[in-house]
């Protein structure tokens, strides 16, 4: 039932009736609509920002596994840097070292771009920061991976140059030890066998029965193979590259000819006493840039350390040569 409203009139001294009319009713109405809406609205803003839509939920989770996931490629990437920082360490301070290389400077391992911002384009989003950063770790890394690839590519190339270096050293003797009877004279100044002075002996005599194997102590090429009245009398010299090569003497014959091509351990002519000598023997010298060493510091790769220290004792006797 609606309820009949009345107002004091002043004038007439009595209660009189409201009458309503379509204005007032009009009015209230728009009143209420506003306070409604009004209300509303209050409720959506405090819905929007205290609560969350099923999708807004589900959008969160997602953005929280993304940050996860680029937290755990931010700490992949960190132990990345590890190892690879590692491997450059062993890069600079032992393989090059080995292979007397020179060690790349940190500028170009760093392999640093310059240049406009490459990673503007991420700015703008949400968690930015943590992206930017993975992406300059991991392109960073890519970078100097390259760099440390291209480095190895280097180092194998030196390798295989240090292994044909190795295997052209001077490195065995030229006379098995089941032919040597003894070292009869070693590097430096010896008493001639003819003329008796003192002079300087440039190699080392092995004394072997005459017709006993010598062989070419390194790889190389047979460079001259000449066979004289006095001196050497007949002899080879091999040139081993890298600054090396080696004479065998007074041999009785030869089994190489000029430009002929050898290895290691490979029979190159037959022990003799041709020249000037007093007794069958090789005469061997090891040249170095031209200069004649000892070549007791090249018997490295079939003897041992006690055989070694007995050539080193031998070859250091103030002896007679042969030659």
């Amino acid at each position: 039932m609606k309820k009949v409203k009345y107002y004091y009139n002043t004038s007439s001294l009595r209660y009189e009736k409201v009458e309503e009319t379509w204005k007032s009713w009009l009015l209230r109405a728009f009143g209420f609509l506003c306070a409604t809406m009004v209300f509303g609205f209050v409720i959506v803003v405090i819905a929007f920002k205290f609560l969350d839509s099923p999708k807004e939920k589900a959008l969160k989770r997602e953005i929280a596994q993304l940050e996860l996931l680029f937290e755990q490629m931010n700490n992949k990437a960190m132990l990345y840097e590890k190892v690879l920082g590692s491997l450059q360490d062993r890069d600079k301070n032992i393989y090059r070292s080995i292979f007397e290389a020179e060690p790349l400077p940190d500028n170009l391992r760093k392999a640093g771009v310059g240049g406009a911002n490459r990673y503007k384009d991420l700015e703008n989003l949400s968690n930015s920061k943590l992206i930017t950063e993975t992406a300059q770790r991991i392109d960073q890394v890519g970078r100097e991976l390259y760099v440390q690839s291209k480095s190895y590519d280097e180092i194998i190339d030196l390798l295989h140059r240090k292994e044909e270096m190795l295997m052209s050293i001077p490195a065995i003797q030229p006379i098995s030890n089941k032919d040597l009877r003894h070292i009869a004279s070693g590097f430096g100044s010896r008493i001639h066998p003819i003329y008796k002075t003192r002079r300087m002996h440039t190699g080392l005599d092995f004394s072997a029965p005459t017709g006993s194997d010598v062989y070419a102590t390194g790889k190389g090429r047979v460079v001259k193979v000449e066979k004289l009245g006095r001196g050497y009398g007949l002899h080879v010299i091999i040139n081993h590259g890298y600054s090396y090569q080696t004479l065998y003497a007074h041999l009785s014959s030869t089994k190489v000819k000029v430009g002929q091509w050898v290895n290691r351990g490979d029979i190159i002519g037959k022990v003799g006493s041709s020249g000037t000598s007093t007794a069958p023997h090789l005469h061997y010298e090891v040249i170095k840039n031209g200069t004649k060493i000892n070549p007791v510091n090249f018997f490295f790769n079939d003897v041992s350390p006690a055989e070694y220290e007995q050539i080193v004792e031998l070859a250091s006797r103030h002896s007679q040569s042969f030659d």
